[in-house]
């Protein structure tokens, strides 16, 4: 008998991908998805890119019985639904603490009446803050969140005691998070919650941070969402991409399938259980060139991208993934090299319309006090 898999935020887009993948290898699938307009738009249908095959539940995370009906006669749970975005986080704080902390406290509430064999909880590089790095020695160091007085002078690299500049290095599952936007807070909540509970019931779980994802079926016209949609959005439009302060912070790139396919992974293997596994593919971009190298592959070379100068609150410099134990304990190879996955983009992008919102997701922050 085929075992029933129960994605929660399973019509977004890496839940509809994962779906895919599962459907793939003989599993059947059911999505739980509120359809919010955020994502999904006014309409709040059933999106086009959601295989046939998935079993569609139109309810909310939060609710109780949508939970209950949702997880009847499923074996694993993906749990994938949140409000994404640190920017948004910093004021809408009551929504992201709702949707990502109580919904998962709902959630698990339900598990305990109805166990699964498996709970897979989606995570986020955000919770490290910033990433790794080594002094000039060539040691290992954790920072601290760079200054306010640093920032507002345009000083965006980091330094030791001595004043001397540090270099980003892959950063590891082991490394202390430092927990710097509301965002933040709630994936590392999410994640802790299901393992904590996962223990307790026994029920065998595993959390996935997961770092810059890209590829098709992102929400164009959310100005939260990943940054390679975001710039999409903003080419699409014959506008340059916004980069906050120079362009060169190092950030770690993966492809959609990639992650789909470590998730199926963590799912299946039982060295997983109990563990965290960072999800990327090893390999580390600057923004600037990101911008520019999709500028390319949509032939809107001319429109480079805007640097800002600005800092946003909640930002962090460099961070990408050190990928060595999801090699090792997953026999996660990712498969996607970049050129070709920005390939792929492109052509999706061709057929799509986004409302570029940046300026007015810009507008709100500066209002705030949240850029610098």
């Amino acid at each position: 008998m085929k075992q029933k898999i129960l994605i929660t935020g399973g019509a977004g887009f890496i839940g509809s991908h994962l779906a895919d993948e599962l459907l793939s290898q003989g599993y059947e699938v059911r999505a739980l998805d509120n359809l919010s307009e955020q994502v999904h738009g006014k309409d709040c249908v059933r999106p086009d890119y959601l295989h046939e095959d998935v079993e569609l539940m139109i309810g909310d995370v939060r609710n109780p019985e949508d939970v209950a009906r949702a997880l009847e006669g499923v074996d694993a749970v993906f749990h994938f639904a949140a409000m994404v975005g640190v920017g948004q986080s910093m004021y809408e704080i009551k929504e992201y603490t709702d949707v990502n902390n109580i919904g998962t406290a709902v959630l698990l509430e339900a598990l305990i009446k109805n166990p699964v064999k498996k709970l897979v909880v989606a995570s986020s590089m955000s919770i490290y803050g910033e990433g790794m790095y080594k002094n000039p020695a060539g040691e290992m160091t954790v920072v601290n969140e760079r200054g306010l007085e640093q920032l507002k002078a345009a000083d965006w690299e980091l330094y030791d005691a001595q004043g001397q500049q540090l270099q980003p290095i892959a950063t590891p599952e082991t490394k202390t998070p430092c927990l710097s936007s509301v965002y933040a807070l709630s994936k590392y909540d999410q994640e802790r919650l299901c393992l904590m509970v996962g223990r307790a019931y026994n029920i065998p779980t595993v959390a996935m941070r997961f770092f810059n994802v890209y590829g098709t079926r992102q929400a164009l016209s959310n100005p939260y969402t990943g940054v390679l949609a975001i710039f999409a959005s903003r080419l699409l439009n014959n506008n340059s991409p916004m980069i906050f302060e120079d362009g060169h912070q190092q950030r770690d790139f993966v492809h959609v399938r990639d992650v789909a396919l470590a998730c199926r992974l963590a799912m299946e293997k039982e060295e997983a259980n109990g563990e965290v596994f960072n999800v990327g593919s090893g390999n580390n971009y600057t923004i600037r060139e990101i911008g520019e190298r999709l500028a390319t592959v949509m032939d809107k070379t001319h429109l480079l991208p805007e640097i800002t100068g600005k800092y946003r609150v909640g930002d962090i410099r460099h961070c990408y993934a050190d990928i060595t134990k999801a090699k090792e304990k997953l026999g996660f190879y990712p498969q996607v090299e970049f050129n070709s996955g920005l390939e792929e983009l492109a052509n999706w992008l061709e057929g799509q319309i986004a409302y570029d919102r940046v300026n007015e997701a810009s507008a709100e922050l500066a209002a705030r006090g949240l850029t610098v």
